[in-house]
């Protein structure tokens, strides 16, 4: 008997059981490809697997994909490349899941490594400032699409759309700190799911196996490898260079944003700009929309933003290194414990994702996070806007409450300009990524040279 299709969008997707499980070339060779081709976000990450692994392929069930998905949606980081770690594993074990999640990163990798050292040894020329001042107006608008959508996603109920205003509040107002913020919606959710959960629009779904031994022992054991693995390069940087040298405040930053990176790059992406550079100071104001602009142009998750940071971090602090190799062991300390916990969390809890069914409390958890997430964002395109089309911005205090101060003597005409294109180009003709961050960056060469 043939198997049944059903045709959507023009396209037919296989409906039959999954084929035979590939050899692990075959899954190595898949994520190679995946790895190169997955540009636009985790959305477009997301279909891009979906299509080539569950359409094509027939490697994964429809049923179980989507089950994954909502799984992965449940733990920080990068969902997509979570997502390709399951798969792998799913298909061949731990060496599958990390052949898959590594494949995923590498190729975006190796160009934001690249893009990153031409930004370091470029930046304070005229042309290259020219060409980043279009990359930061199309950020902006890119920034504003995102907070669209995911609102129009999550904000589904009265009481999230109070929350969302309520984490903006927090962070561009109180000055909270964002892993106070995301953790705290995570315990409010958890709390509000048990007593009120049609406030959250959340509800228990039959379990997949509600029978059978729990994995206690597989899950102890990935925990306690990765977080080895995970903690290793630090007790290097620690034993060699001390706590007081770069390499060591780049890992134990980003290893903490590591746990609380819900709701992906755009979500922590105003409050490691914020720590980078007044904080730290390893980036001057307007550089983090650079990087995102980079990070938009490659594949792989955005998250991969976090590696151009850790190289110019280093590269600017270099002691006792040359600033190429601090900057190459910079952006490889952070990649490093960046995705160290991605691994650690799906080959710790990806036995359990069949038994999450019934986790209404978590749901909620997730919800509100979720909701929460749209009040960073919203967070992140103020203040990516004040400090695009401004050169100069204060901050003035009235008691617990912070605000910005933008001087308009310094407003950017030519930034207004970028931004205004850039956003037309995203809303109304509804451009790809790619094609926006080019036609501003060509903008801001043309602006700037008249």
């Amino acid at each position: 008997m043939a198997p049944r299709l059903l045709r959507t969008n023009s396209c037919e997707v296989n409906m039959s059981r999954p084929q035979p499980s590939p050899s692990f070339l075959q899954l190595a060779r898949a994520f190679w490809r995946i790895g190169l081709l997955s540009f636009g976000g985790p959305a477009g990450q997301i279909a891009l697997m979906h299509r080539e692994l569950v359409e094509d392929r027939g490697w994964v069930s429809e049923d179980d994909y989507l089950h994954a998905l909502n799984f992965c949606h449940f733990l920080p980081g990068p969902e997509a490349q979570q997502l390709a770690t399951w798969i792998g594993w799913r298909l061949h074990g731990w060496r599958g899941g990390l052949a898959a999640g590594l494949l995923f990163v590498i190729p975006g990798a190796v160009i934001i490594l690249a893009l990153s050292m031409l930004y370091a040894v470029a930046a304070n020329l005229d042309w290259f400032e020219a060409l980043f001042l279009g990359v930061k107006a199309a950020v902006l608008a890119i920034v504003l699409q995102a907070l669209v959508r995911i609102a129009g996603r999550a904000l589904n109920t009265r009481f999230k759309q109070v929350l969302a205003i309520a984490a903006f509040a927090a962070l561009f107002l109180f000055d909270l700190p964002f892993p106070v913020v995301i953790l705290g919606a995570g315990i409010l959710g958890l709390a509000i799911a048990r007593v009120r959960p049609h406030w959250l629009a959340v509800s228990a779904t039959p379990s997949r196996i509600a029978t059978g031994p729990r994995p206690w022992r597989a899950t102890l054991q990935s925990i306690v490898i990765w977080a080895l693995i995970w903690a290793a390069p630090m007790g290097l940087v620690l034993a060699t260079l001390g706590p007081e040298h770069v390499l060591w405040d780049i890992g134990t930053f980003f290893s903490q944003l590591a746990v609380v990176t819900f709701g992906g790059a755009y979500a922590v992406l105003a409050y490691m700009a914020q720590e980078a550079v007044q904080g730290f100071g390893w980036l001057k104001p307007g550089e983090m929309a650079d990087g995102l602009g980079l990070a938009e142009t490659t594949p792989g998750p955005l998250i991969m933003v976090t590696q151009f940071v850790g190289y110019l971090a280093a590269y600017r602090a270099p002691e006792p290194f040359t600033p190429l190799v601090a900057g190459l062991l910079g952006a490889g300390l952070t990649t490093w414990v960046t995705f160290a916990p991605c691994f650690l969390w799906i080959f710790a809890f990806a036995p359990w994702i069949d038994r999450l069914g019934n986790a209404v409390r978590i749901k909620g958890g997730l919800a509100v996070i979720t909701a929460a997430v749209v009040g960073v964002i919203a967070n992140l395109a103020v203040w990516f806007a004040i400090h695009v089309i401004f050169a100069a911005v204060g901050e003035a205090r009235f008691g617990p409450v912070r605000l910005y101060v933008p001087d308009w003597a310094t407003l950017d005409w030519r930034a207004a300009l970028l931004t205004a294109l850039a956003c037309a180009l995203v809303f109304v003709a509804k451009w790809s990524v790619v094609r926006v961050l080019a036609i501003n960056a060509v903008g801001g060469l043309i602006l700037s040279a008249l």
